[in-house]
C-alpha cells in the first residue's frame, strides 16, 4: 500500500516505525522545512533511500503520488484542511491528535469522507495499550457491572525547552492547551469506557506557570454521562519535575480497575467479583514503553491498513476523534461561560478562547 507522510516534527518518528513495522510502501514526504524531512529519515537510516520522494507542498505531492494512505502529523491547526483535501482526491487518512480544532472542522471531516467512502482513523493510538485493551474486554463482557463513576489524571510536565522548539505550540489557533494537545489522549479513554454519550460537562482551566504561552496549563472537569455514571478529568503539565503518570480508574458495581504508568500502560488494580485464572494475568501487567507515546501507533497502523483492504471502519475512526475533541471544546467553553455546558457541541472552536488568560 502507497504510504506518505506530512509533518516530520516530534511524534512522526512514531509514524514512521508503524510504517516500517507494517511494510508499507513509502513512498514520499512533506514539511514546510526541508532540514525536518531530512533529519527524520536519517534517524530511521532513510535518508539515503531515493524512493522516498520529498516535498515542502502536500498539495503538489498528493497529485504527484496519488498514495492511498496518508499520515498527517503537522501542528494541530491544519490537521483539518490536509486532511479534507486527502479525503477530496479518495486518499485515506490517519490523523493525529486532535483530529480538528472545531467541532465544525471535525463534522466536515466525518460528512466528506462518508460521502467519498474513504477512510479515516483519529490517531488515538492508546486504544491499543493491552492494559486499556484488557479494560475494554471486561467492560463490553459486562464485568464491571453498572458502571457508578471514572476518572482520568494526567499528571505530566512541559518545560520552555519544549515549547520553544515549536512557536505553534500552546497558541489557540494552533495547538490549544495541555487539554488539548497532551491530554486528549486520556480523556478520549475516559469518554470511550464511560459509554460515549453525555449529558453536561463543568469544566476550569487555569494558566498557573506557563505565562509565555496563549492556553491553559491545568485543567479539571466533571463529567455526567446520559447513563447516570460521572467523572471526573484532571490534565496538566504543571508536574515537578517530569512526567509523574497517566492513570484511568472505572469503577462499577462488580468491579475495580486502575490503569497507571506513564501512559496508561499498566495495570495498577484489576479486581472482579467473579474473579477467574485468567484475571491473574492482569494483575501488575505492565507494558513497557520507550516513551510516554507508547507503542500503539504500528497496531493502529496495522488495523487501518485492514480496514482499507477490507472495507471496513476503523477501529479508532472519525466519530472517535470527535468526540474527544468536543470534550476538551466542552471544558474550554465551559471556563469561558463560567458555567455547565450541555452536550452535543454545537459551533465551538479553539480559537474562541483566545484572549482567555
Amino acid at each position: 500500500m502507497k504510504y506518505a507522510l506530512i509533518g516530520c516534527g516530534r511524534i512522526a518518528t512514531n509514524h514512521i516505525k508503524a510504517v516500517l513495522n507494517n511494510h508499507l510502501e513509502f513512498a514520499a514526504v512533506c514539511d514546510v522545512v526541508p532540514q525536518q524531512m531530512e533529519n527524520l529519515l536519517a534517524k530511521h537510516e532513510l535518508n539515503h533511500d531515493a524512493s522516498i520522494h520529498r516535498y515542502t507542498d502536500y498539495k503538489e505531492m498528493i497529485e504527484k503520488e496519488q498514495p492511498e494512505l496518508v499520515g498527517i502529523a503537522t501542528e494541530s491547526g491544519v490537521h483539518a484542511e490536509i486532511a479534507l483535501y486527502c479525503i477530496d482526491h479518495g486518499v485515506n487518512v490517519i490523523i493525529e491528535k486532535p483530529m480538528a480544532m472545531s467541532i465544525a472542522d471535525a463534522e466536515e471531516i466525518i460528512r466528506r469522507s462518508e460521502e467519498k467512502g474513504v477512510k479515516v482513523s483519529a490517531c488515538h493510538q492508546n486504544r491499543f495499550n493491552v492494559a486499556v485493551q484488557q479494560m475494554r474486554k471486561a467492560l463490553e463482557a459486562g464485568r464491571f457491572g453498572k458502571l457508578s463513576h471514572g476518572s482520568i489524571h494526567v499528571r505530566w510536565n512541559r518545560n520552555r525547552d519544549y515549547y520553544d522548539q515549536a512557536k505553534w505550540r500552546g497558541t489557540w489557533a494552533q495547538d490549544g492547551g495541555a487539554l488539548m494537545n497532551q491530554c486528549i489522549h486520556g480523556i478520549d479513554l475516559l469518554r470511550w469506557m464511560m459509554g460515549g454519550e453525555i449529558d453536561e460537562v463543568y469544566g476550569v482551566t487555569r494558566q498557573q506557570f506557563h505565562h509565555y504561552l496563549e492556553a491553559e496549563d491545568i485543567g479539571m472537569a466533571v463529567v455526567k454521562f446520559k447513563n447516570g455514571a460521572v467523572a471526573t478529568i484532571e490534565g496538566t503539565t504543571n508536574v515537578y519535575p517530569k512526567n509523574l503518570e497517566e492513570t484511568l480508574y472505572l469503577f462499577g458495581e462488580n468491579g475495580t480497575v486502575k490503569l497507571g504508568g506513564k501512559s496508561t500502560n499498566n495495570i495498577d488494580v484489576w479486581d472482579f467479583a467473579d474473579e477467574g485464572e485468567e484475571d491473574q494475568k492482569n494483575k501488575g501487567l505492565q507494558e513497557a514503553t520507550s516513551n510516554v507515546y507508547g507503542n500503539g501507533h504500528t497496531s493502529l497502523y496495522a488495523d487501518v491498513i485492514d480496514a482499507i483492504e477490507h472495507d471496513r471502519k476503523p477501529y479508532v475512526d472519525a466519530y472517535a476523534g470527535r468526540n474527544a475533541l468536543e470534550l476538551v471544546l466542552a471544558i474550554y467553553k465551559s471556563q469561558k461561560e463560567g458555567k455547565p455546558v450541555k452536550l452535543p457541541l454545537t459551533d465551538f472552536a479553539s480559537i474562541d478562547m483566545k484572549g482567555e488568560f
